[in-house]
């Protein structure tokens, strides 16, 4: 919790009207510490959202910042183009009194305030197949709304973050360095990873070669990352842009997919319970593709599949990294989670593949 002279600090730091009315821990994100507070009088309160930027997970918020104030700025343009609500269909950073998009404390921490989205909820997991695909239209939306800007502008706030090539070198590095003597009790798992050494560059290479173009692109694309309407539950609002970079489309198609086209805990330890969905697939490309409104190309389109298997894959690797390394990246809490998520996430590439010709066919038919 922040103490309250240092809140007292860092809200003279924005022009905001009223008293401080309350101040209490927000939402149930792991990077950012976040806060709703309440400003104003007990007749006329406003809600805003105060964040501390983790400096841990991003070393250059101005850099962050920069992304997140361009990239919603131009979002308003096109929302209000459209005829929409700018201050309820996309994020909203308060300025600061001398014009900054956030701060810095004395203990040279970061810290921001949006406006609050009232009426809105935030879903922790698709309870229904209606809910994955609202969460689908507003990340195919995002790819529309966003289909004209210069991605190449952009900041790369986390280095090489889809970088399934060098994920791989990664894995292959920390086994052979085997710090902690577990590389033996994973031969199974490494050998998985090695007979898709190739596969881990195919879209890295239609970057390179020009066939896929470089998008913005949202880079955690959950369904805690997009608030719904408390009443109607229709996606609202794409949120938590802080990993808002240059990408490829079929990252973000294929991280929703990893994360929601299967209904197992990511740490199940009985892999015969993890299943790739094929339904929820079908479901999850019908809303992006709605949402996307035909911003993508034919290539990414064919992409796509990819985008699933290889952020899946991705994934893993990065779990089984972390399990060779000594689980320091990943929190853990209890010996071998990190394993068991590299293997629910292998499951599903072998299911992926199991199920490849189908997945192509239910792209081709939007």
């Amino acid at each position: 919790m922040i103490d309250e002279m240092n809140l007292h600090r860092i809200l003279e730091q924005w022009d905001l009207d009223g008293k401080i009315l309350s101040v209490k821990p927000f939402g149930q994100g792991h990077i950012n510490s976040t806060f709703c507070i309440t400003i104003g009088s007990e007749t006329d309160p406003h809600r805003y959202i105060l964040q501390k930027i983790s400096s841990t997970a991003f070393k250059y918020p101005d850099q962050l910042m920069a992304n997140v104030v361009s990239v919603t700025e131009y979002l308003r343009k096109k929302i209000i183009q459209s005829g929409g609500n700018p201050d309820r269909e996309t994020i909203t950073i308060l300025p600061t009194r001398n014009g900054r998009s956030f701060c810095i404390d004395e203990r040279e921490e970061a810290w921001r305030i949006l406006l609050f989205i009232e009426n809105t909820v935030c879903l922790q997991s698709a309870e229904t197949p209606e809910l994955f695909e609202a969460s689908a239209r507003a990340f195919g939306k995002f790819q529309y709304l966003l289909r004209d800007y210069p991605a190449d502008t952009l900041f790369e706030t986390i280095s090489r973050f889809h970088d399934t090539e060098n994920r791989y070198e990664n894995l292959m590095r920390a086994a052979e360095e085997d710090p902690l003597g577990r590389a033996s009790s994973v031969k199974a798992e490494l050998e998985f990873a090695r007979m898709r050494k190739e596969d881990c560059g195919v879209c890295l290479r239609a970057l390179r070669e020009g066939r896929l173009p470089l998008r913005v692109t949202h880079n955690d694309t959950k369904l805690n990352n997009v608030l719904m309407d408390a009443d109607t539950l229709e996606a609202i609002c794409v949120i938590d842009l802080d990993t808002v970079m240059p990408g490829l489309a079929c990252n973000d198609f294929g991280d929703s997919i990893r994360f929601g086209a299967n209904h197992c805990a990511e740490d199940e330890p009985d892999l015969s319970k993890v299943e790739f969905d094929l339904e929820l697939f079908r479901v999850y490309t019908r809303g992006f593709l709605e949402g996307a409104n035909h911003a993508l190309t034919q290539a990414e389109m064919e992409s796509l599949p990819w985008g699933a298997k290889l952020m899946t894959l991705e994934c893993g690797m990065r779990f089984l990294t972390d399990y060779l390394e000594g689980d320091h990246y990943f929190a853990t809490q209890r010996e071998g989670q990190n394993l068991d998520r590299c293997r629910t996430q292998f499951k599903l590439v072998s299911d992926m593949e199991a199920n490849w010709e189908a997945m192509k066919e239910i792209v081709a038919s939007f």
